[in-house]
Order: C-alpha cells, then structure tokens, then sequence
C-alpha cells in the first residue's frame, strides 16, 4: 500500500468497535461515521454513496464495513479502467470477514492480509496468481515500477499454465514466492535500471534507482538524457534541483509530467556534485551538461530521504461548518498537511487529524502572527495549512496571509509553493438557505471598524444601498459595538421602504442553525448577534410561502418593478 492512509467507513454504531481495531494497525486512519446512526467516529458523512465515490476520486484506499454488494453498486459508475483504482475492500461488521474488491495492482491483497491478521481472521483472497505464487508479479514492492501491464498479464497467464521462470537481477521480494524457478526457463523476471525493447518471454520490473539532478530543461529534455544513457524512464526516482530553482515553473511542470516527486538541495555547486550527493552506494554518476546531470544508485531510492520538498502553504476555507459544503480540494489539503494553523475554533472544525499533524491554535486577533509562522515552517519544506471558516478571501486569512509576503524579502517565503482555496463563504451559505436573496447584484461588508474607520463604512452603506443592492452584513454586532448595526440600519432605511425583506441565519450549517425571515422595519439590532449573518433585500427582492412551512425569498434576475401579487 502507498503511504496515503486508509478511509473507514462505518455505516452503523455497530461497526464502530471492528473499525477501531483496524485503526489500531493503521494509526492514521480516518474512521467516518453516518451522522445520526454512529456516534464517536473521527469524521460525520451525511451520504453514504457521495462520500464514498469522493474518497475513490481522491485516491484514498477504501476499508468500508457493510455488505461487498452496496460498495460495488456505488463505485460501479467510476469503474474505467483497471489499474487505476485505489484499494478498496468491504469487511464484514464483525470483522469475521475480509473481502479485497478493487486495487489489485494497488496492494489491496497486501491491505486484505494485513486486516485480516489484525482482526484473527482469514483474507478472502480470489487472485489467481496470488493463490498459487503467494504474491502479485504485476504489483511489485515499493521502489519498483512494473515496465508494461498489458505484456505483464500474458507473462502470468503463461505462468499459471505451468510453465517455469528465472529471475534475473536482484528482486528480495520474490525469495519467498512459490514460483516454478528453472535456470534454463523460456520466461524471465528481469530486473534492472537498463532500458530493454519488451520481449513477450519477459516480465520487466524497474528499480527506481535513478535520480536526474538538473538545474533548467524540460521533460523531454530529461526523456532524451535518459535514453542517451541508456537507462530505462521507469527507473526515475525523483528530480532533484538546488534550491534556489524552488520557483521554476519548467522544473515543476517537467516533474509533474514525468510523475516523480521534485526535491531540493541547499548544497551549492554544479549539479554533478547534487547527482553525487544522493546516495552512498552510488554505481555510476554522469553528467550530461552545465545543468543537467544522473545519478544511479545500487538499489531502489526513497525521494522523501533527497534534498527536502518545495514548502507548501495552502489558505482553505471550510465552508461554513457542514462537512458536506466543504469542498473535495480542501479536504484533500488538510489531509497531506503536516501543520494547520487558525482560530482554535476553526482549527477544531477543521478535525480530527493524524498524530503526526501538528495543530497551532491561536486567538482570532493574531492574524498577521499566524500569517508570518505560516510561512516560517512552510519555508522549511513543511506542508501548511491556515484555516478559515467560510471562504479565506472573504473577511478572512488571505488577505493576512498575501500581506505578509507582500511585506516580506524572504526569498525562502517568496519560494513557498502558495495556494488559495475556496469555501463556500457564509453569506453565500445563508443566501443558498433563504433561496436567492443574492440572485443578482449584492454588496458584501463588515460591520466592524476594527481595521477600517467607521466613517468609510457610513459612507459604503449609504452608496450600495443608493445603488438598490442587495446587502450582506459580517461582523453585524457586539459587545463593543452594540450601536453600529442600529445606525447601519437607520442609514439603509434612508433608501429602502420598510417591508424590504430581510434573511437573518445563524450558525448557518453548524449545530442549532436557524434561519428567519423578517422586514427592514420590523428589524432590530436585538434580534441579531455576532453570529448571524444579515441579508438585506433590495428593491426588486420577493417573497413567497414555502409549501412546508416558512417563506422563500429571491432577488430576480432581471431589474424594475415588483410583478404584481
């Protein structure tokens, strides 16, 4: 199995005792739980299917506990094409069964024998190969790449007809095997970093022994160098650069397109010197030109001990607090991060994280600190994540965040790979609720005049509601500005009749959330705290009953009179 860890996924309160056990071999797992059915799992999901299908997307190895048929019939649709699936399996509630469904070429066999052994029991094994040799040939250990699938399944076909095999080249992995071995055998296990033409006797397996240190070029640049060399693409373990090349968008897209991980070495001097310095039992070195060197070690590299990575800092919004409205992107950053930073509420919505997940939590008025430390330990080659509840651009952590950098000569901060990620932001949440209140052009401000004088926001409120538009109030009210939401109030009235309606959501998808629907003139700064978000109609915004009870409002698309009635 890769290093991404497993999702659990629980269906019943009673799955929850043999999720915990498989967690116990897997630390870093995450055990989501159906929200109302389950209690004490790590995450809640609303929709089984849903939540499902986006851990399969995301590449997330799968351990569901229910019945094979419902995991099957739900990840049916994504079925494309074999050998590009995560591993997934279905374990009976009880643990009294292990069943690998998909992922053969992604170790689930090797997930299906590790479970079962945790939970005392026997995998449900039904691979051919794997029966008989008691390992998958085309699946080969970490470090190894398997040269073509396509010819890799008749070499096994012609295996499994009875025919014998060598082994040429060094593969630990298979002294274990049952594999009918014969020195003068038609077929052939080779392996090695050399290139080969496929031949249909043999089974090409690639140790990923080979790093390319290089300075400028393009992946074909790097394909060419390679070949020249004779040495197969398969066998690239990474990419590796001095680390001022942190910002080359070439080296990043050329990574990307070759697949390998990119790191960086704060050693100076030509990249011969970097191709030397990764491994002691280094075979050969050679190097191509003034930006361009190889490097090919005796045995299989592990790029996370090369260099160090490109820090990155990512800013999320979560949505406003229903694990369902945030969105794939941000979930998927806070699971690689190795630091999260924010408001210790927003951190803890933001949970549960691994052990090896480092929380920083600070009070809400820290801001530009938080922002700096963020950069500090992304610079280190760190993954970060600062938190924001609702959208980051919105009144919150990514103006903070691209301030400091603005301020900041730090080439090692300018060199951190930044990322602004959306979230549905709260007045959005709230209009979505209402039905369309912001259906056509709206203002959005805040009512705070901690960082803007309350002048200038007088002199905004009086021009967007000379304007007709809709309003949306953050920050509408508190303890230390109980007046300013009545004199906010009194200038809109200025320019709105008094049944303007008016949406006012509270603790929009968290617990308690409540929604209500009253008039310009029947609002008052009573009826509204820190916590609720104010929603102001314009002109033209309608209302009209709910057939269940309550009212809808929506601010049309087009621009006049009310329609009558």
């Amino acid at each position: 199995m890769g290093r991404t860890a497993p999702a659990i996924v629980i269906l019943g309160h009673g799955s929850l005792a043999t999720a915990r056990r498989i967690q116990q071999r897997y630390p870093h797992a995450v055990i989501h739980g159906l929200a109302g059915r389950v209690d004490g799992a790590d995450r809640d999901y609303q929709e089984f299917g849903t939540t499902l299908r986006e851990l399969y997307q995301q590449d997330t190895p799968i351990i569901a506990l229910c019945a094979a048929g419902i995991v099957i019939r739900t990840l049916a649709p994504l079925l494309l094409e074999k050998g590009a699936e995560p591993p997934v399996l279905a374990v009976a509630e009880d643990g009294s069964a292990v069943v690998p469904l998909l992922g053969g070429l992604g170790g689930v066999n090797v997930l299906a024998r590790e479970i079962a052994a945790a939970l005392d029991v026997a995998a449900a094994i039904t691979t051919s190969g794997e029966l008989r040799f008691g390992t998958c040939l085309l699946n080969p250990p970490s470090g190894y790449a398997l040269g073509d699938l396509e010819s890799g399944k008749r070499f096994v076909s012609d295996l499994l007809a009875g025919e014998s095999v060598r082994i040429e080249g060094p593969a630990p992995w298979l002294d274990a095997a049952q594999l009918p071995q014969d020195r003068q055998a038609r077929l052939a296990i080779h392996v090695g970093h050399v290139e080969r033409q496929p031949s249909a006797n043999e089974l090409l397996i690639y140790p990923r022994n080979v790093v390319v240190a290089v300075t400028a070029g393009t992946a074909d640049a790097i394909r060419a160098a390679l070949r020249e060399a004779n040495i197969a693409l398969q066998s690239l373990a990474c990419l590796l650069s001095d680390e001022r090349e942190m910002a080359n968008l070439s080296l990043r897209e050329a990574a990307l397109e070759l697949g390998v991980p990119l790191r960086f070495s704060a050693r100076p001097g030509i990249v011969l010197e970097l191709a030397r310095s990764v491994a002691p039992s280094l075979l050969t070195s050679i190097e191509i030109n003034d930006s361009m060197a190889i490097a090919v070690a005796a045995g299989p590299l592990d790029p996370l001990l090369i260099g160090r990575p490109r820090g990155r800092l990512a800013v999320i919004g979560l949505g406003p607090g229903a694990a369902e409205l945030m969105v794939p992107a941000v979930k998927a950053e806070l699971a690689r991060a190795n630091d999260v930073l924010g408001y210790e509420t927003y951190v803890r919505m933001a949970g549960p994280f691994r052990p090896d997940q480092v929380m920083h939590c600070t009070d809400n008025r820290e801001e530009m600190q938080r922002a700096r430390h963020a950069f500090e330990l992304a610079a280190q080659g760190r993954s970060v994540v600062v938190v924001s509840s609702g959208d980051p651009g919105v009144f919150a952590m990514a103006a903070a965040v691209l301030e400091a950098l603005h301020e900041s000569s730090d080439a090692n901060w300018h060199n951190v790979d930044l990322e602004i990620l959306p979230g549905v932001s709260a007045s959005l949440a709230t209009a979505a609720q209402a039905g369309a209140p912001l259906g056509h052009d709206f203002c959005v401000m805040s009512l705070s005049d901690n960082l803007k004088p309350w002048a200038i926001i007088e002199k905004r409120l009086d021009l967007a509601s000379q304007a007709d538009l809709a309003l949306a109030f953050y920050n509408p009210i508190s303890r230390s500005r109980p007046w300013q939401l009545g004199r906010a109030l009194e200038i809109v009235a200025q320019h709105r009749t008094a049944d303007t309606p008016v949406v006012l959501g509270r603790d929009i998808g968290r617990p308690g959330q409540t929604l209500r629907v009253t008039t310009l003139g029947q609002l008052t700064p009573d009826q509204v705290d820190m916590r609720t978000m104010v929603l102001i109609g314009s002109s033209t915004t309608c209302v009209f009953p709910r057939a269940e009870g309550g009212e809808w409002v929506y601010t049309p698309r087009w621009y006049g009179d009310k329609p009558a009635g």
